[in-house]
């Protein structure tokens, strides 16, 4: 019988988006996959790939213990249910719950991706905090197991959570990114009279969406002929969240357009001249920069754990101090105002994007699953 393993994300959309490619090669190198999410309306689209589905309880945001308590126990039934030879948790509370969860109902491997902090390591007050101290609390209790490796995306997550002491170093794994098909994504380079900028992203306060709104109105203070436009959708579930109404408000302004969630992104990105994501999120590596520069795109982003693993100042991009709109405004103009250095940093951005490619990527999760299972 092949070796199973099971995919378990909170999320079916961010499994299509970030992992399936990676399944789909498991499945491809002879193991037997299956992949267990909350149900929602990307279900369809993972049993289509041909993949097992099995549902899972999981509140992305919730906090009750009660209904924590129900998704551990769920967890463990399941695990004892299928036995999975390695199950591969992604994000932060399959992480934590899955693992022991793993531990609990004997699983032999365990693989965890921690694909960033999200928005508890954003800076804020003393709640923010007392939820800080309670997730590593978590992490260290949970990242025990005999097999297991917990890949992290950029190398300054995974030096602070060693140092914290939230697992063990000699666990830890750094795989740069998600994998982004490069061949997928190629420059266009067009010329446009007025240059587009675009800010691809969920729409979380953290991700920087509003001090890109607040740069766009100051370059056209300064009769910068661009056009601004915010790519994406709100995360309900998320408490960070801008609101629905607030983008309304912006586009109806006349500050930016602001179209909605892009299903075809290479698409996107040929009517694109420069990307922005002025984030202070606690990114793993942010997928979107990556696909910007395989199209040749430069990008002005901060100078932030993940981002700084794929922008190269000054070569590939700018980088600029997280939540500084004039900073931001003024590296926008520059490239807004200069086309030939856009296309310089755009080819610099192309060659500068192979170690976090796909075929890298799934190169390096297929050698840690033969290490751990064979």
């Amino acid at each position: 019988m092949p070796k199973r393993i099971l995919f378990v994300v909170n999320h079916a959309g961010f499994f299509l988006s970030h992992r399936l490619p990676i399944a789909q090669a498991a499945r491809e190198a002879g193991y037997d996959v299956h992949v267990a999410t909350p149900k929602s309306k990307h279900v369809s689209r993972i049993m289509d790939a041909g993949l097992p589905w099995h549902e899972i309880y999981l509140s992305r945001s919730g906090r009750n213990p009660f209904a924590e308590a129900r998704t551990l126990a769920h967890l463990i039934r399941l695990y004892r249910r299928l036995g999975p030879d390695l199950v591969h948790h992604v994000t932060s509370k399959p992480v934590m719950y899955g693992t022991i969860a793993a531990r609990l109902a004997r699983v032999p491997a365990v693989v965890n991706a921690v694909s960033g902090t999200g928005h508890l390591f954003v800076p804020g007050g003393a709640a923010r905090r007392v939820q800080r101290s309670l997730l590593g609390m978590l992490y260290r209790l949970s990242q025990r197991h005999s097999r297991m490796r917990v890949i992290f995306q950029n190398k300054e997550q995974l030096h602070d959570f060693t140092a914290r002491g939230w697992m063990r170093s000699s666990d830890a794994v750094l795989i740069p990114g998600s994998g982004v098909d490069i061949e997928a994504f190629q420059p266009t380079f067009s010329e446009r009279n007025v240059p587009v900028v675009a800010l691809a992203s969920r729409m979380l306060f953290s991700k920087g969406v509003v001090e890109f709104v607040r740069a766009a109105r100051l370059l056209r203070e300064r009769r910068v002929a661009a056009r601004f436009i915010l790519l994406g959708e709100p995360d309900p579930d998320n408490p960070d969240s801008i609101p629905a109404e607030q983008l309304r408000q912006w586009s109806s302004d006349g500050l930016v357009e602001a179209p909605g969630r892009v299903e075809d992104m290479p698409a996107a990105f040929a009517g694109i001249d420069i990307l922005t994501l002025p984030t202070y999120y606690g990114e793993g590596v942010p997928r979107v920069l990556v696909e910007a520069a395989a199209c040749g795109i430069p990008a002005v982003t901060t100078d932030w754990p993940g981002c700084r693993d794929i922008v190269r100042a000054e070569e590939t991009g700018i980088l600029i101090p997280a939540r500084d709109v004039t900073r931001l405004a003024d590296a926008l103009q520059r490239l807004i105002e200069n086309p030939e250095l856009r296309r310089q940093m755009g080819s610099r951005a192309r060659l500068a994007v192979k170690d976090f490619s796909l075929p890298v990527v799934i190169q390096k999760t297929l050698a840690i699953y033969r290490e751990l299972i064979g």
